[in-house]
């Protein structure tokens, strides 16, 4: 699925930014790289052909002192079978135990892998909302393929995704309404939307996350398990806003 207008990433125009790129770095390897106005991550997958040999996540800008150690929950992922769709790798644990942007890495790395790909790059970039709503929009590898119009969490347009909450459900119908291609795109446009919300909110002023979880209507990821929490210290000063230099997303990992 593919809108015929021009790549949506504008330098200018105030709106949160995400950039993902897949890249088979030999026949037993990919490395996913993720870089947005609040995280810096990467998964490198090792495989056979067949199955998950290894995964490594890295942290390298992350909001809070806990996140790194998400990394060794990836270990309980090896031995799997490459699949073909981004939503599989939820089948097989809970991804609110895990670092969201590792799991999502992981996962977008394996099916990678299974569709013997090169290399792929989403741009996702989500303007800033007015009255709650917004435009979110993703490209992938310099055109664009999605373009929605949200109003709280609903998609308003335009079709097949017309109606469809972006909060509830989202997975299960996407999973059984759409290509695979347009699956994955549409996973990383909605983690977009999900993620841009918080732009512009202000937390450097916490000590920890514990200070935040009450906020929360669920326990969203590995730093505010119960177990973590109260030692997850707020990472002051490592939120970046890519409006006026878009291009500078993964730049410490060219092309």
């Amino acid at each position: 699925m593919e809108v015929d207008t021009p790549v949506a990433s504008a330098a200018g125009e105030p709106g949160y930014r995400r950039r993902i790129r897949l890249v088979a770095a030999d026949e037993a390897t990919v490395v996913a790289d993720l870089e947005d106005d609040f995280h810096r991550f990467r998964v490198t997958l090792e495989h056979d052909g067949r199955r998950v040999v290894g995964l490594k996540g890295e942290a390298i800008r992350y909001p809070w002192s806990a996140c790194p150690g998400a990394d060794a929950l990836l270990r309980r992922f090896v031995g799997l079978d490459l699949f073909d769709s981004c939503t599989a790798l939820a089948s097989h644990d809970d991804p609110k135990q895990h670092c969201t942007h590792m799991f999502d890495l992981a996962s977008l790395a394996i099916a990678h892998a299974f569709h013997h790909r090169q290399r792929r790059q989403y741009d996702a970039v989500v303007p800033d909302f007015v009255d709650r709503r917004s435009a979110p929009r993703l490209s992938r590898d310099g055109e664009v393929v999605l373009e929605w119009h949200t109003d709280r969490g609903t998609i308003t347009g335009p079709a097949p995704f017309t109606g469809v909450s972006m909060t509830k459900g989202f997975v299960r119908w996407a999973a059984g309404a759409l290509d695979t291609d347009t699956l994955e795109a549409a996973m990383i446009l909605r983690r977009a939307w999900d993620i841009g919300r918080a732009r512009g909110r202000e937390l450097d002023h916490m000590e920890t996350a514990a200070e935040l979880a009450p906020s929360l209507p669920v326990t969203p990821c590995f730093t505010f398990q119960p177990d973590v929490v109260n030692r997850s210290h707020r990472m002051r000063g490592t939120a970046r806003d890519f409006t006026a230099a878009p291009d500078e997303l993964l730049s410490d990992r060219p092309a």
